[in-house]
């Protein structure tokens, strides 16, 4: 039987349990606000867990065809989708399989407003809801590279283009403005699209409203009930709108980890680095692009006694690295390390830069025993190359 000691490395190990715990959660928020929460496949695309969604009536949310065939496949029925621009030769499809579809631009909904008419005269059954994205411009997003609410941002009309009321045709009004935020943080961003889109709300022609992701419920210490009081007070103040939450992280947060091995040790200038069997640029992006240091399971809090060690990615990036890390003793060739929350967004995100290794997927059951879902290949990486 594998064992988190025998699996061999790189692997990213989904643990269960927790999976379940952070749908528990999610599932009770969802009931007692009275609000619809769904996955962003952006977060979490790994197909072969998707069995455990499906237990807890689960739908999704995609930006793309490809994310939109998944979840059709795999998840749900009952697709959400918005990407920043839908194009001629991709729309037909996306009104097929989408029960509600978000527009970016009013420029986009007149280009296409006939084609959903179309679609929903012809398919009463599978008819579409539209809606268009909005921009509160309320920041409370500090990293830019995942501030939507920039100045300048392409995402969402502001106010002032909606002044004359809500566009004939639409349903529904999307925004997004948080990125692993707080309950405060959403209380802050809801009062400024009320502010600016309250209008629009009160007009009796608003049937929907997609509060986007960001929304970090699962995270410890998170206000959960403070969330749960926040949805339901918009609710009351706007009865008969269906209101959705579409959050990444919280589904996949803290559910698994990276399973590396050190391959070797370099000190060069009093600097010592261990060189373990993936890559931070590959297979961790977000710690360089946040940036942001990950948990070592194995590390431990600087002393008089432990050793400091940056970890280097065995890619040929010269900033594939990072640290410090600090352990008890030195660290050798064959030493595991494990990088901690090494799921949400990480796995969708990797790349097969230098033909590295792509760590496997695997998952641990509750009863401790683990899975291999899927071994990478040469195959694999020649298939994406032309």
């Amino acid at each position: 039987m594998l064992t988190r000691q025998s699996i061999p490395t790189p692997v990213y190990l989904v643990r269960e349990e927790a999976l379940r715990r952070n749908l528990d959660l999610i599932a009770d928020v969802s009931r007692r606000a009275g609000v619809k929460i769904i996955m962003a496949f952006k977060a979490n695309a790994l197909w072969r867990t998707f069995d455990i969604f499906r237990e807890y009536g689960v739908s999704c949310t995609a930006s793309s065809l490809n994310e939109l065939e998944l979840g059709l496949e795999f998840l749900t029925d009952a697709v959400h989708t918005y990407t920043p621009a839908y194009t001629p030769a991709t729309i037909g499809r996306f009104l097929e399989g989408s029960s509600h579809i978000t527009f970016n631009s009013l420029g986009q909904w007149e280009r296409f407003r006939a084609d959903v008419e179309r679609h929903n005269a012809a398919c009463p059954g599978r008819r579409v809801s539209p809606g268009l994205r909005v921009n509160p411009r309320c920041s409370v997003v500090e990293t830019d590279l995942y501030n939507p609410a920039l100045p300048g941002s392409r995402f969402g009309e502001q106010a002032e283009a909606l002044a004359a009321g809500m566009p004939e045709g639409l349903e529904g009004l999307h925004f997004h403005a948080l990125c692993e935020s707080s309950a405060d943080d959403l209380r802050r961003v809801l009062e400024a699209f009320e502010e600016q889109f309250g209008h629009l709300l009160r007009s009796g022609r608003v049937r929907w409203v997609n509060m986007g992701g960001g929304h970090l419920m699962t995270k410890e210490g998170y206000d959960t009930d403070g969330l749960v009081e926040i949805l339901r007070g918009f609710r009351s103040r706007y009865p008969g709108i269906e209101v959705i939450l579409e959050p990444g992280s919280a589904f996949t947060w803290r559910t698994g980890d990276l399973l590396t091995s050190v391959v070797d040790v370099m000190e060069n200038d009093g600097v010592r680095t261990a060189i373990i069997d993936a890559s931070f640029a590959c297979h961790m992006p977000d710690t360089l692009e946040m940036p942001y240091q990950p948990a070592v399971t194995e590390a431990v809090a600087p002393s008089d006694t432990s050793l400091p060690y940056r970890l280097g990615g065995n890619s040929c990036l010269s900033g594939d690295y990072m640290g410090d890390w600090h352990f008890p003793a030195p660290l050798r060739a064959g030493d595991r390390l494990t990088l901690e929350d090494m799921n949400h967004y990480t796995t969708v995100k990797t790349t097969m830069f230098n033909g590295l290794q792509h760590p496997d997927i695997a998952i641990e059951r509750p009863d401790g025993s683990i899975e291999l879902l899927r071994r990478f290949t040469y195959d694999d990486y020649r298939s994406r190359m032309s």
